[in-house]
């Protein structure tokens, strides 16, 4: 199968657009926000149109060096482990994977691209790819190159570890031929490092398509609530993010013990801080209480959502948020802060009283703030309707994929190709 796609792409080798991608993580392991973008806009874009290459981490030495995932043939280099878990990530020598990335990548793409030939290369998120993608544009400057910025930590955060590589780090910015923002959050952070406003464009990310149709039925609903003990009286809040420090977890299991014995947390995927979070949810007594789904699946995400009743994510920071935006989708009342790119679209009645409510804020750090909010949820279903309709308009309206991918072509694709 791989060979019959290599002789097609050899035999056409001189007729088609070609875009390299450099993104650390990719299908089918470790998928956030950032890869779900990459595959939703790739998957809405044809063969005919736009060829895409991804250079990724391989991490598992059971997937292929080199594979197609939809649309994007996906190459991969790196150190490897067989079924690494989690957090064998950060342990020797799998954590030395990140940092060799910065220059394996853009060699790779260099002996790629002389049988390639790319049009573009396109760099996901600044601090993990636009060294690589720089150093390709340097030596390649007749290649159009693009910046996406999606990041979601604070910003302070990402430049102090970007020190070491302060020189190529600013120049990933300078050196875009377009940069593409996922929020004006970002787009302000593009600003500041030196991008030009003609270049900058402000195209968001989506909510997972999923939650916009009702794709999940009423048996897989019930098996799931049996699978996960929920009963009738019980309401689940819950969190589909990363299980990092940014998303706050721990601010809703320290929320628990003053919210009603009925009232359980959701928390649904994996990441570095869930033995932390174990602990925490131990050391309060809360085992019955909270519940560890650990790595999910994101075409099943949109089961857990349609089974819980409160989305709660007070985040430290954000760029813009997908899993906010799909929780919204499928109709769940948001328990969120504002910080970064959730501004945009997280409308409390009592912070943003002259645009339509779409959620309920709280301050980052502040457990008591999200049991208000849980108790106004509850205590209002009539509220919480007409606050939910509005939210689920919304996203249907800004943040639907389909406009993203034809945003993508017409302005950021088209003007380097």
């Amino acid at each position: 199968m791989t060979y019959g796609y290599f002789t097609t792409y050899d035999n056409n080798i001189n007729n088609m657009k070609r875009i390299l991608i450099f993104s650390l993580a990719y299908y089918p392991n470790n998928v956030s926000g950032a890869e779900a973008a990459v595959k939703e806009i790739t998957d809405r874009t044809t063969a005919d149109d736009i060829e895409f290459h991804l250079i990724t981490l391989r991490y598992n030495s059971d997937l292929l060096k080199e594979e197609k995932i939809g649309n994007v043939l996906v190459h991969r280099i790196g150190l490897t482990k067989k079924n690494p878990k989690f957090e064998d990530l950060g342990k020797m020598p799998l954590d030395l994977n990140k940092p060799l990335y910065q220059f394996l990548a853009p060699l790779k793409a260099c002996l790629l691209h002389r049988k390639y030939k790319y049009d573009a290369v396109w760099a996901m998120m600044a601090h993990s790819a636009g060294v690589p993608a720089v150093l390709f544009k340097i030596t390649h400057p007749k290649v159009g190159y693009v910046l996406t910025l999606q990041e979601g930590d604070p910003i302070d955060y990402i430049e102090k570890t970007m020190k070491p590589l302060w020189p190529l780090f600013t120049r990933a910015f300078t050196k875009a031929d377009k940069v593409q923002a996922i929020s004006t959050f970002l787009g302000n952070w593009a600003k500041s490092r030196g991008v030009k406003k003609e270049n900058l464009e402000i195209i968001h990310n989506g909510a997972n398509p999923r939650d916009l149709v009702e794709s999940v039925s009423e048996a897989e609903i019930a098996e799931l609530k049996k699978q996960l003990g929920k009963k009738a009286d019980d309401i689940y809040l819950v969190n589909t993010a990363r299980l990092v420090h940014q998303k706050a977890n721990d601010d809703v299991i320290r929320a628990l013990p003053l919210l009603p014995t009925n009232v359980h947390f959701l928390i649904v995927g994996d990441g570095p801080d869930e033995q932390m979070l174990k602990d925490l949810t131990k050391e309060l007594h809360l085992e019955n209480r909270v519940i560890f789904t650990g790595r999910v699946d994101r075409s099943v995400v949109t089961k857990y959502r349609k089974i819980s009743d409160i989305f709660v994510c007070p985040s430290r920071s954000e760029g813009l948020g997908n899993a906010f935006l799909s929780a919204m989708a499928s109709h769940l009342p948001v328990i969120a802060t504002q910080e970064g790119g959730l501004e945009e679209f997280i409308f409390d009645a009592v912070r943003n009283p002259n645009v339509p409510t779409t959620a309920w804020a709280v301050d980052k750090d502040s457990p008591e703030q999200i049991v208000s909010a849980v108790k106004d949820i509850l205590a209002n279903p009539e509220k919480v309707k007409r606050i939910t309709d509005t939210a689920r308009a919304m996203v249907e309206q800004k943040y639907n994929w389909a406009m993203i991918a034809r945003d993508m072509r017409e302005k950021i694709f088209k003007a380097i190709l």
